[in-house]
C-alpha cells in the first residue's frame, strides 16, 4: 500500500475589525440593596376570578425567592420564569399574610395579596404555589410565616414610635395655646389702654414728669464788716 500524502491545507484566522464598538452596560434588577435569605424551585399559579367558573391558571415555574430589604427591612417575594426571566410574582410580604393549605394536594400553599407587581401595576391577586415535595413544600411555610412574625413586631415598634411621637406633639401644642391665651390677654389690655386717652395720658405726664427751673445758684459768703477773717481760713505769717 502506497502511502498516500495528505496535503496540509493552511486556514487563515480571518479578523474583521468591528464598526460599531458596544460598551457594557450594566443591568440592573433592582435587587442590589435586597439580601435573599430563601429561594426554592416551584410552579406558580393565579387565581382567575373573571372565568366561569374561576379556575386556576398556571403563571410560571422558576425559583420562589424571599428578599429582604436592608434599609427597611421589609420582606418581598420575588420569582422570575425560567429562561425568559418575567417577573410572575413580586409583592411585599405583609404582617397579617397566612397560607392556606391546598385540599387536593399536600405539596402546594394557597395565600393572597392586596397588591401584585408582577405586571408592573398593582393587582389583588389570590397565588398557589406548588413544590416538588412535601419537605419542600413545609421549608417554603416556615420561611414565609417567620418573615410574617419579623414583619408584625416590626410594625408594633413603628406603631409605637408613632404614638410617641404623636403625645411629644400633643405637649408642645398645649404649650402653644398656652402661649397664645397669654399674649392674647396681654394683647387685650393693650387695647384698653389705648382706648382710655385720659389715662393714658395721665400715665405718660406721671413718667415723663421731671423737675422744672434751674438750681439754686450758689453765694459766696461776705465777710464781716468788723474786719476780722474767716476762722475756716489760715492767715499768712
Amino acid at each position: 500500500m502506497s502511502e498516500e500524502k495528505v496535503e496540509e491545507v493552511e486556514n487563515p484566522e480571518i479578523h474583521f475589525e468591528p464598526i460599531v464598538k458596544l460598551t457594557p452596560v450594566k443591568v440592573e434588577k433592582l435587587e442590589e440593596n435586597e439580601e435573599e435569605i430563601f429561594s426554592i424551585r416551584s410552579k406558580l399559579f393565579r387565581m382567575d376570578f373573571e372565568a366561569d367558573p374561576p379556575e386556576w391558571k398556571e403563571r410560571g415555574v422558576g425559583f420562589l425567592r424571599i428578599l429582604k430589604h436592608q434599609e427597611s427591612g421589609k420582606f418581598r417575594l420575588l420569582m422570575r420564569r425560567d429562561k425568559t426571566h418575567k417577573i410572575c410574582c413580586n409583592h411585599i410580604i405583609g404582617p397579617f399574610m397566612k397560607l392556606l393549605p391546598n385540599v387536593s394536594s399536600e405539596k402546594a400553599w394557597i395565600w393572597s395579596t392586596n397588591a401584585d407587581f408582577a405586571d408592573e401595576t398593582p393587582r389583588a391577586e389570590q397565588l398557589a404555589a406548588r413544590f416538588a415535595n412535601v419537605e419542600k413544600a413545609q421549608k417554603f411555610k416556615e420561611a414565609f410565616e417567620r418573615c410574617v412574625a419579623d414583619t408584625s413586631s416590626s410594625s408594633a415598634d413603628v406603631s409605637l414610635n408613632e404614638s410617641k411621637e404623636s403625645e411629644g406633639l400633643a405637649e408642645e401644642l398645649d404649650k402653644l395655646e398656652i402661649n397664645k391665651s397669654q399674649d392674647e390677654k396681654e394683647d387685650k389690655v393693650v387695647e384698653k389702654e389705648a382706648e382710655d386717652p385720659v389715662k393714658g395720658n395721665s400715665q405718660e405726664e406721671t413718667t415723663e414728669q421731671q423737675p422744672q427751673g434751674n438750681p439754686p445758684e450758689e453765694r459766696p459768703v461776705e465777710s464781716p464788716k468788723d474786719g476780722t477773717q474767716d476762722e475756716s481760713k489760715e492767715s499768712p505769717e
